[in-house]
């Protein structure tokens, strides 16, 4: 042959082993192995219980299986010259049951089916465990809620001081964000268990094989019915990369109001001595840098995540190593990435504490209530919203302009304002003044569903904690329908061992 390219003519060249095979066959090794155990157990269940294959060969297998089983994962390294773990356990099978019956593993199956239900069953599991670490996550962040259902102090738009909240009902914000990404996680779940089992290389198996079977013999809740989309759809993989994401940036929306917040001259939250570190240099240092970590591990899964996104994107509908291989590495490192984010973030709540006095005090610091102000002017004057904005920006700027705080504020101020914009005085006198100035009297007159109000922020916590309970409940029956999936394998085996054996008896 012409040319100055080297040749081997062999698979697999040992840069493709180095690069492709090897990592991908540890990936397999390490999220894979237990998957593709149960699917092998429920395919030849399935397969003999439709009569596409003795009694006898499935209870080979099955032995085969468990003695895999009890060598574990460590007993099957890579290998040089092994495509993939599966064929590494396909020879192993093969060994231990015979050729006869050992090659029938893959009858009516395909890479490509497998491929994607072993893929769907690890990802459940690493949903499942997200989901039950946001259920304690929950938890903490309500308790620290309740704790300060009076607790005031300033909230902010534009990272400016706005109107006086309480530290419940900032929570209250965190938690709907949680639950509702809790929700979208339940929803990825639900999409990620379909069986695409039977549908084989793509266009199904002229095998007589029950997929709903073999899927409820491994948890699933139905199957995936087009076969092309079964071995071709990447939905239940960007499903879960966007609930990593989701989560990923409203947490980080979080971490940046607490770094803020945490600033020694802010003074708001004291973040627990076991968070923090210490400078080499300087002994007055109290880094908080747990919350600096978090940023960076919301950082790391959101970058992950688009990971999955783009690869999905402009590639064949249908069996690619994009979605396949190449795919569950990135995904995983999300889920890594934003689970270790929410288990820090549960300890970090556990253990947070506020500058409650110093909060309370600013509150009403950088006129936070002047909304009130004009609010009470529309009440007790009778003047029109904008009409009061106008007179209550006017003395705030007049305010400010003499080097005035929210606390040196004057009926008579507010009166040259209202002569300024309106050409007369207004019908108001002190006590209505001061007590419109009063932080404590703006929230308890927001008491509107979800009002900063104790009690409106109180119902939104007790209607949160509902949905948690019941968040809690459907991840244990999602965990039990696991367990049952197992426990019928079990069964279905001890049924098709007890037939073996009545028919040598007979």
């Amino acid at each position: 042959m012409e040319g100055s390219g080297m040749m081997t003519g062999r698979f697999p060249h040992p840069a493709y082993s180095r690069h492709v095979l090897e990592p991908a066959y540890q990936d397999a090794q390490h999220y894979l192995f237990e998957p593709m155990l149960e699917a092998h157990e429920a395919h030849a269940l399935t397969l003999a219980e439709c009569g596409i294959i003795p009694a006898e060969n499935a209870v080979a297998i099955l032995r085969a299986v468990a003695t895999i089983r009890a060598e574990g994962v460590d007993a099957y390294a890579y290998q040089p010259g092994v495509e993939d773990l599966f064929f590494r356990i396909e020879a192993r099978v093969m060994a231990l049951a015979g050729v006869d019956y050992g090659g029938n593993l893959q009858l009516a199956r395909s890479r490509n089916d497998l491929g994607h239900a072993l893929a769907r069953m690890a990802i459940r599991l690493r949903l499942l465990e997200l989901g039950e670490r946001l259920l304690t996550l929950r938890a903490a962040v309500q308790t620290r809620a309740k704790e300060h259902l009076n607790t005031l102090m300033p909230g902010y738009t534009h990272t400016q001081p706005a109107q006086p909240t309480t530290f419940a009902h900032y929570l209250a914000g965190v938690l709907t964000f949680l639950s509702k990404g809790h929700q979208a996680l339940l929803e990825a779940y639900r999409e990620t268990n379909c069986s695409p089992l039977g549908a084989a290389a793509l266009t199904g198996t002229g095998f007589p094989f029950d997929r709903r079977r073999v899927a409820e013999l491994l948890g699933f809740d139905k199957i995936v019915v087009s076969t092309q989309h079964a071995i071709g759809g990447s939905d239940y993989l960007t499903d879960t990369a966007f609930v990593v994401q989701t989560l990923a940036v409203n947490l980080g929306r979080m971490t940046h109001d607490l770094l803020i917040r945490a600033l020694q001259e802010v003074n708001a939250l004291h973040v627990d001595d076991s968070f923090v570190q210490i400078s080499s240099i300087m002994p007055q240092k109290r880094n908080p840098v747990v919350l600096e970590h978090l940023r960076a591990r919301l950082s790391r899964a959101l970058g992950y995540a688009q990971t999955v996104v783009v690869q999905c994107h402009n590639i064949p509908y249908g069996d690619t190593q994009d979605i396949e291989d190449e795919i569950l590495p990135p995904l995983f490192h999300a889920l890594d990435a934003l689970q270790e984010a929410v288990e820090l973030y549960t300890a970090f709540f556990e253990t947070l504490t506020l500058n409650v006095e110093h909060l309370q005090r600013r509150a009403g610091e950088g006129f936070t209530t002047a909304t009130e102000l004009a609010d009470t002017l529309v009440r007790e004057a009778g003047l029109s919203f904008r009409s009061a904005h106008q007179v209550v920006a006017t003395l705030v700027q007049d305010a400010v302009k003499a080097g005035l705080g929210t606390s040196q504020l004057t009926l008579a101020m507010l009166q040259q304002a209202a002569q300024k914009v309106l050409g007369h005085p207004l019908p108001l006198n002190e006590t209505q003044f001061r007590q419109a100035l009063n932080p404590l009297h703006f929230i308890h007159l927001r008491n509107g569903p979800g009002g900063v109000a104790p009690a409106a922020t109180k119902a939104v916590l007790d209607e949160l904690e509902q949905f948690r309970m019941h968040d809690l409940e459907t991840m244990a029956a999602l965990r039990q329908q696991l367990m049952d999936a197992q426990m019928q394998r079990q069964q279905a085996a001890a049924t098709l061992a007890a037939s073996i054996a009545v028919a040598l008896e007979g």
